[in-house]
């Protein structure tokens, strides 16, 4: 495997590939990488000859009084798993590569409306430096597709609007979100979770299936619906962000129309904010 830590050698790489006629994969991360990652980087393997992934924490994504200091990094771990893995190139590069002239003043890339809902609400700024740092980086590689996890809900349709009115050619593949043994869904930020906390974070999961379990047998009113699931959270210890029902191509208010529906959730154990959703036909 492959690893550069700066923009000019690995355009080199990525044109000697492509000139290769060799079909590329880019999928970024934020490392701290366990099998949700892997399971990226097993899809891009199977769509393309060959896969890049791209370890870089990006301050740029991170609010005032957010854990970006903290977020766990464990470099030598994810070079271990990425070359287990037969990734062909790791791309870690340093703050300043990736803003060379400073973050101050710096010049970002914004997706209005879907961006400003949701954890956009309570996270401002949050997916504008999500779509800031993604455009740098299909930039920089240039690859044929990209990969990312449905667990990031929000995110993946912010990236797969901003993908289509930059017309960039990339093509967006979604993951299913992966899960531990008890409905869990696997993030970096589970690690701060302490053994009682992490007892009680399935029941994020359960909560949405719960609701998705009850739209299915009939019931319609979905104001309820949320109200109960934010209240039955807050009784188990958790701090609800939000608990929504929304259509799962826009994430606007579901109309009755049999469009496909989303539930999303956030919630805070603590200082560990865990988010989740499930989407299905009613």
């Amino acid at each position: 495997m492959y690893t550069e830590q700066t923009i000019h050698p690995l355009r080199t790489r990525m044109q000697q590939w492509r000139q290769a006629g060799e079909r590329i994969a880019l999928v970024p991360t934020m490392g701290n990488l366990h099998v949700g990652h892997l399971a990226l980087v097993g899809q891009a393997r199977q769509l393309v000859d060959r896969v890049v992934v791209s370890v870089f924490v990006n301050p740029g994504q991170f609010g005032a009084g957010e854990d970006y200091l903290s977020y766990p990094r464990s470099l030598e771990q994810d070079t271990d798993l990425l070359t287990q893995a037969e990734v062909d190139l790791m791309f870690v590069p340093g703050v300043d590569e990736l803003y060379p002239g400073g973050q101050r003043g710096a010049t970002y890339v914004g997706v209005p409306g879907l961006s400003e809902i949701l954890c956009g609400a309570s996270r401002p700024g949050h997916f504008c430096g999500v779509a800031t740092v993604v455009t740098k980086l299909f930039n920089c590689v240039q690859p044929d597709i990209a990969v990312f996890g449905e667990k990031d809900y929000q995110q993946l349709l912010v990236i797969r609007k901003m993908t289509e009115e930059l017309c960039l050619s990339v093509e967006i593949v979604a993951v299913p979100t992966v899960r531990e043994a008890d409905g869990l869904a696997f993030s970096s930020r589970n690690a701060y979770l302490t053994a009682e906390q992490r007892k009680c974070a399935p029941l994020l999961y359960n909560s949405l299936l719960l609701c998705k379990k009850r739209i299915l047998s009939g019931e319609q009113n979905y104001a309820v619906l949320m109200s109960q699931a934010q209240k039955n959270l807050r009784a188990a210890g958790f701090d609800p962000d939000y608990f929504e029902i929304r259509r799962a191509d826009s994430l606007t208010e579901p109309t009755g129309d049999g469009h496909q529906l989303v539930i999303l959730a956030a919630a805070s154990l603590a200082r560990t904010r865990l988010i989740d959703n499930v989407r299905f036909t009613p």
